[in-house]
């Protein structure tokens, strides 16, 4: 076993109980006080001073090697906030706030950095530079990292490179998953108000059913993707959201309906055209049915891009820490999204996937869905070693 994941190994317990006690108590996007609480406090055990309230309920600290004079600095990234799903485990740590749970890892995350962090406190002597330690808010759908950004993250923390990992069930226990580009897509989500006129169920020909209109622009938004887009290109346009007329409304036709769904895309040019498209069949479907329409369209998260040199580093910490054979260095990359994506666009850097298995069928947001203890200190090496690699010029 290489010594930096048997050194972190020796405290298993502790982190593990420290993972349990996130998970027990999941908090959403930008109302991760508790969570913050539990990193702050870990962070002055470790003698590391820290900023909190970056970004709403972030927190920064930074760890200063003392081999040597440099302004070189490192950041690594970890994600803190849950998912509104209401847990279906039964283990004892399983979530303690009803409709809230940690089904994406988070809780790992935090717990992986933490630890890192740790190594490498213990580690000064092996590495100048800041290491910049990013505890991060409302990754999931609240953009988080861009409102760190905005906060003055990397103007207050300035940073040569950032890294990020996200634990990754479909792949094995100590495997690593990394590209030299594109990782995950770009995300924009979208309204459409389909408006016709109420009227009685019976007499339908007194009314403009938006029903009827909204079914057919179901329909044709399924074309939008493969006969708009170049067949080399990828996107997605997904519904999931409608809302029309209530329960037991009995022989009422409703005077709107809304959908709600969500665009995905890796080049900027399939973002417009699925835009454009999406205005264009949209407002005439609902024009040949009688009715009008409105899209409300909104991009949310651009594409997670990692720069060749970074992600060149994280195949070759993985090797070094897990071996070849266990490294995936042209990893496919997957049409989810990540806000990890706007520290992207600021500084060169990479995310990677942490492979942790799991039981078949149950992915990320899943609600039977938990973090493997088993890994944390793998992802806490990686962590620690890629900022040790790149600080000290070596591979550490």
């Amino acid at each position: 076993m290489n010594i930096a994941i048997s050194e972190i190994a020796k405290y298993s317990a502790e982190w593990t109980a420290v993972r349990h006690k996130l998970h027990r108590h999941p908090e959403l996007g930008y109302e991760e006080h508790r969570t913050a609480g539990v990193v702050k406090e870990h962070l002055s055990a470790m003698g590391l001073d820290y900023e909190d309230r970056i970004g709403v309920t972030g927190v920064v600290s930074v760890i200063t090697g003392t081999a040597g004079q440099s302004d070189r600095a490192v950041g690594l990234r970890a994600d803190m906030d849950a998912l509104p799903i209401q847990e279906e485990n039964a283990f004892d740590h399983r979530s303690q706030v009803d409709g809230k749970m940690h089904g994406c890892g988070h809780d790992g995350h935090t717990t992986m950095l933490l630890a890192a962090a740790r190594y490498l406190v213990e580690n000064r002597a092996r590495f100048s530079g800041r290491v910049v330690l990013i505890f991060q808010p409302g990754e999931e759908g609240h953009a988080g990292a861009r409102a760190m950004i905005e906060d003055g993250l990397f103007r207050r923390f300035p940073v040569d490179a950032v890294y990020a990992q996200h634990n990754w069930p479909s792949m094995a226990p100590g495997t690593i998953g990394v590209n030299p580009g594109p990782m995950m897509a770009g995300i924009d989500t979208f309204t459409i108000m389909i408006r016709g006129v109420g009227g009685h169920g019976a007499h339908p020909h007194q009314a403009i059913d938006p029903t009827i209109a909204a079914g057919q622009i179901i329909t044709a938004i399924q074309s939008i993707v493969s006969r708009s887009l170049n067949p080399l290109d990828s996107g997605v346009i997904s519904l999931h959201g409608l809302d029309a007329g209530a329960p037991g409304r009995l022989s009422i036709v409703p005077e709107t309906v809304r959908l709600d769904g969500m665009a995905k895309w890796y080049r900027e040019q399939v973002q417009d055209i699925l835009r454009s498209r999406l205005q264009t069949v949209v407002q005439k479907t609902a024009e040949a049915f009688g009715a009008s329409a409105e899209l409300d369209y909104r991009p949310l998260y651009p594409p997670t891009v990692n720069t060749v040199a970074e992600a060149r580093r994280v195949a070759r910490i993985g090797e070094t820490l897990v071996g070849a054979d266990k490294v995936v260095s042209d990893m496919e990359p997957s049409m989810g999204s990540e806000d990890f994506a706007f520290m992207l666009r600021e500084k060169p850097g990479a995310y990677f996937r942490l492979g942790q298995g799991g039981q078949p069928g149950c992915f990320l947001h899943n609600p039977r869905y938990d973090f493997n203890d088993e890994v944390i200190p793998l992802g806490a090496a990686m962590l620690a070693q890629i900022a040790l690699d790149d600080l000290a010029g070596r591979e550490a």
